[in-house]
């Protein structure tokens, strides 16, 4: 399994649309190729947000990062201060701890 992080600052628009956006984007998420979950992050009071995404592998990860949904992050004119890092993970404790692993 592989890692994403995802942050953020939005600018020009409100938490409000902010939310709503992500209403209408989780879907899209929800369908992207390898992706085992997203979850959504939001620190509304030093305007950071982002997401912590979960890949299947690094290809699955590799592949997100190279398609138009992730360039869409980048490009987007109401994001500022954007931060991508990615990591893999150890699965032994990862599993003992009930991340997100093969047999959930």
């Amino acid at each position: 399994m592989n890692i994403l992080i995802i942050n953020f600052s939005i600018d020009g628009i409100s938490h409000e649309d902010y939310l709503k956006i992500t209403e209408e984007l989780a879907p899209v998420f929800a369908a992207v190729p390898g992706l085992k979950s997203k979850t959504w992050l939001s620190d509304q009071e030093n305007n950071v947000y982002g997401g912590v995404y979960a890949f299947e592998n690094q290809k699955a990860l590799d592949d997100y990062c190279a398609g138009e949904l992730f360039a869409g992050v980048g490009s987007n004119p109401n994001f500022t201060n954007i931060s991508v890092k990615s990591f893999g993970t150890l699965e032994g404790p990862t599993q003992t701890c009930r991340g997100c692993c093969d047999c959930c």
